[in-house]
């Protein structure tokens, strides 16, 4: 194996990808805003800005450099002044590494800021739909000039996000294709959009242009390609769809509204980030950064109200998309209760075209990336999730009702109901190394420590709930789960996004994406210091936790298996792993498994200078910590899913060429149909073109 070149990474400023835009739009410009997690929790002594002896921890490789806070502190180890790597002995030791498991013998894609996906020697790739292309009957064929709210309802939505690929009975090569819509970018979809003055239409194809999209496609015999077609089970799911409430906080006064009195219908589902599919068959979709659709959170009279929003990030007079002047129910001063019927884990059944998708709310509700399903050899059933903000949390849900096996119709509606009932808790994290000093890679070896797991909520079969928390109802808890993890004392972590259990260890990963105010003493954004589960101040490039988790108990054990960047940085830890062979990650977002066992893990905003990427990590034996780079996608996207099978890697690529200036008559991508064409969001697939099993 040959080890990756430096030369692209030295002497960064380890800047974020991600333009202010995407900010803007995706997630309602939470870096320009105070943290929203004020609240004084305990916190453990696992202080760390730390100077490694790589001699104890990583094998062959030699004193480098410190960073604390982007300052180095020692001179790099094989590094000349002019910041480039000196290739023999990353090469001798690259020669040395062990073989890679199945899964990962490909060759590493290198860094790159091409505008195209760009996968491994000997593999292909091809896109299998993009924004617009129709999804159900009576779709037309997209055009730039002739949208409208009501085909926009019958295509596929813009900036998809989580990705799922069903196989359907009865068939080798059909497939349900599952993908989220996070979120639009008006300026890149309508010509000369004038962001103060949208129209009525650019509004309804916006909201058109959210939720999901279930389609399916049909594979061949010669290559990996899917190509979509018009089947049975084809829907488009929008802001503007019927769903359900279910859970203790259906039917609570604070999810009522003047539409909706009995507090148990809701229209739409907003910012679906991340998902899963359950072990039932049908799909979780988190509802993350909806504080941005919402204008007036400020103007409401009651002051704990008024606290209420914030702590929800809902302070703005009016929003970015101005929604709010077409539809009163994103105008909080008019309907306040409107905004806490969002923030939920959505589900969907995939197989019923006709159901009505329902919002968890024994679940919790915060800005949840996903959840994803455990289901333990007793049968207990468990969701994990994480609160995708700078300071929140990591959450778990223990259903008291045991899997119904079977996927047939029946079994699925009472999985579903699995959801509803159950005990809801947060997590609090400790280090093992008390005696450690800062600047010092714990005496262990590693980054690690045990946890706990904090009841917040009890809910019951009758439908009722128990709280846990002083000074708040069972359905207080729930509607406003971020308040109640405060007074639980749960651990500040940096961005926890999507959590998923490994399916045969039952081990729990997940990727914390980035956090450059910690430790860094800006005024409005916290100063919580680098802690043994946070270890870098400033951290700009993210870790992958890993946690040995008692399931339905109350205790677990975690480690740091990736602490991201550049190999050629002392900060980062690839689980021990050998650092000249294996690829620089950055912002770790999305979490998968091949059937080898291996994790795939998918980037967000990567600030090492190169285009996001998907990258395959090795989990056991003497490979433990090998990251290998195996795609990128275009220039300014992100890359989003991913689905990882025996024959095929299916990710979206979500806002390619968005930066501050792009609009549908410039921009800086022109992907996936080249020329001066408009970027248009996608689902691509990629295999080898052997026909072989991916990473064999």
């Amino acid at each position: 194996m040959l080890p990756i070149g430096q030369n692209l990474l030295a002497k960064m400023d380890f800047r974020s990808s991600r333009s202010h835009r995407t900010c803007v739009y995706k997630c309602g410009d939470a870096c320009a805003k105070p943290v929203r997690n004020t609240s004084d929790n305990p916190y453990f002594r696992d202080v760390i800005q730390r100077e490694f002896d790589r001699r104890t921890v990583l094998r062959g490789v030699g004193a480098a450099t410190v960073v604390v806070g982007g300052t180095s502190m020692l001179a790099a180890c094989g590094q000349d002044d002019s910041g480039s790597t000196a290739g023999a002995s990353s090469s001798s030791a690259a020669e040395s590494a062990p073989e890679p498991p199945a899964g990962l013998r490909f060759d590493m894609v290198a860094p790159n800021t091409e505008d195209k996906v760009i996968t491994p020697e000997g593999y292909e790739n091809d896109v299998v739909i993009r924004w617009g292309d129709p999804v159900v009957d009576g779709a037309p064929e997209w055009t730039i000039d002739g949208q409208t709210p009501e085909d926009a309802e019958k295509q596929f939505g813009f900036n998809c996000d989580f990705a799922a690929l069903l196989p359907i009975e009865g068939s080798d090569k059909r497939f349900l294709l599952v993908s989220n819509h996070e979120y639009t970018t008006p300026q890149q979809m309508f010509p000369g959009y004038d962001a103060d003055n949208p129209s009525e239409d650019h509004v309804k194809i916006e909201w058109a242009n959210h939720g999901l999209s279930i389609v399916e496609v049909e594979g061949n015999d010669s290559d990996g390609r899917l190509k979509p077609v018009m089947g049975e089970y084809n829907r488009r799911i929008t802001a503007t769809t019927e769903f359900r409430v279910t859970g203790p906080a259906a039917g609570s006064d604070l999810l009522k509204t003047s539409e909706d009195e009995s507090g148990t219908k809701v229209l739409g589902t907003l910012n679906n980030c991340a998902g899963s599919v359950t072990p039932w068959g049908t799909i979780l979709s988190g509802e993350e950064n909806v504080d941005q659709y919402f204008a007036g959170g400020d103007r409401v009279p009651d002051d704990e109200d008024r606290e209420r929003f914030a702590r929800y990030g809902m302070e703005d007079d009016e929003t970015a998309r101005k929604w709010e002047r077409f539809d009163k129910r994103f105008d909080i001063s008019e309907e306040p209760n409107e905004a806490h019927r969002f923030n939920w884990v959505v589900e969907i059944d995939p197989w019923d075209p006709k159901s009505t998708p329902v919002k968890h709310t024994a679940l919790g509700r915060f800005k949840h990336e996903a959840a994803a399903i455990h289901v333990a050899d007793d049968g207990t059933i468990v969701a994990y999730s994480g609160d995708d903000s700078r300071f929140e949390y990591i959450y778990k849900f223990v259903s008291s009702k045991k899997v119904v096996e079977g996927d047939d119709a029946d079994a699925r509606r009472e999985n579903m109901k699995a959801l509803d009932e159950g005990v809801l808790y947060v997590a609090t994290f400790e280090g093992n190394s008390d005696d450690f000093e800062e600047n010092t890679l714990p005496e262990d070896g590693a980054f690690d420590g045990t946890g706990r797991w904090s009841k917040l909520a009890t809910c019951k079969a009758d439908g009722s709930v128990e709280s846990h928390v002083d000074g708040m109802s069972g359905e207080e808890v729930l509607v406003f789960t971020r308040f109640a993890a405060d007074e639980a004392g749960a651990t500040k972590m940096d961005r926890p996004e999507d959590v998923e259990a490994h399916p045969e260890t039952g081990k729990v990963y997940a990727a914390l994406t980035n956090n450059e105010y910690r430790g860094a003493g800006r005024p409005g954004k916290d100063d919580e210091p680098a802690m043994e589960y946070a270890p870098v101040k400033e951290n700009k490039n993210g870790y992958v936790l890993e946690m040995d988790d008692d399931t339905a108990g109350e205790e677990f054990t975690w480690n740091l298996l990736l602490v991201c960047g550049d190999p050629e940085s002392a900060e980062t830890y690839f689980g021990g792993f050998d650092k000249s062979s294996v690829s620089p990650i950055s912002c770790p977002d999305n979490l998968a498994f091949d059937s080898f066992g291996n994790l795939w893990v998918s980037t967000d905003g990567n600030a090492l200078e190169s285009n996001d990427g998907l990258f395959a990590v090795s989990l056991e034996g003497d490979t433990r910590g090998l990251t290998k780079q195996f795609l990128t996608v275009p220039v300014g996207a992100e890359t989003c899913g991913p689905v990882v099978t025996e024959s095929r890697v299916i990710v979206n690529v979500q806002h390619p060429g968005e930066d501050d200036e792009a609009t549908v008559e410039t921009g800086t991508s022109h992907w996936p149909e080249g020329g001066d064409s408009l970027a248009r969001p996608s689902t691509v697939v990629a295999w080898r073109s052997d026909g072989g099993s991916i990473g064999e």
